[in-house]
């Protein structure tokens, strides 16, 4: 037994317990969405029985709120290369658009939860704050994406970071719902708006 295995304790065995369960019920919330997922559903469509996920999380909200924020700490990082990466600013916004049209086919069902969940904290107050979370992170990870692009472009930004981030999770969201239902084009459409979009983000 490892030094690292035999420090490991009862607090850190649950976290662990807890992420393995929230990593198992995002793709049957990506499916369902919020409204139709229930804890039994989402034991179903897992190797956990409903009493262990009733164990571990009291309810649906604390669940799917856990699932969000955990999907989402490691999306932030999704455009981390792309700014590290990039020495100009038309290598940035290409590789920053690519990687936006690469998420909506690889990620879709996960981005269709996190836009339900937003919409449901509309009516439910005690996702309110789960979701502002969340959000803020998003917003800042866009905005490194816009603060290094006007850097590279030699000017600065144009816009308070909220409006960046609404002006492209606009487009995003739109792009998904297009792609979801199957419209013909919507990725290339979105790279193509992407591409034109950015240089209004920046002043002069």
């Amino acid at each position: 037994m490892t030094t690292a295995t035999a420090r490991r304790t009862p607090a850190d065995k649950h976290d662990e317990r807890r992420r393995a369960l929230a990593d198992s019920a995002l793709r049957t919330l990506g499916e369902l969405g919020y409204a139709r997922a229930s804890l039994r559903e989402i034991a179903n469509n897992s190797e956990f029985s409903h009493g262990v996920v009733h164990y571990y999380f009291h309810d649906k909200l604390e669940l799917i709120v856990y699932c969000v924020r955990q999907y989402k700490a490691t999306c932030v990082h999704r455009y981390d290369g792309v700014v590290a990466d990039a020495t100009t600013a038309d290598e940035l916004v290409t590789g920053f658009a690519d990687k936006l049209v690469e998420t909506i086919v690889e990620e879709a069902p996960m981005h269709r939860l996190w836009y339900d969940l937003r919409s449901q904290s509309m009516f439910e107050e005690s996702l309110r704050e789960a979701v502002l979370q969340i959000d803020k992170t998003l917003e800042d990870m866009i905005w490194r994406v816009v603060s290094t692009y006007a850097e590279l472009a030699g000017r600065e930004p144009a816009m308070l970071p909220s409006v960046a981030y609404g002006l492209l999770d606009g487009l995003f969201q739109q792009a998904l719902l297009a792609y979801l239902c199957g419209r013909e084009g919507v990725l290339d459409e979105l790279r193509a708006q992407v591409v034109e979009l950015m240089p209004v983000l920046l002043a002069g």
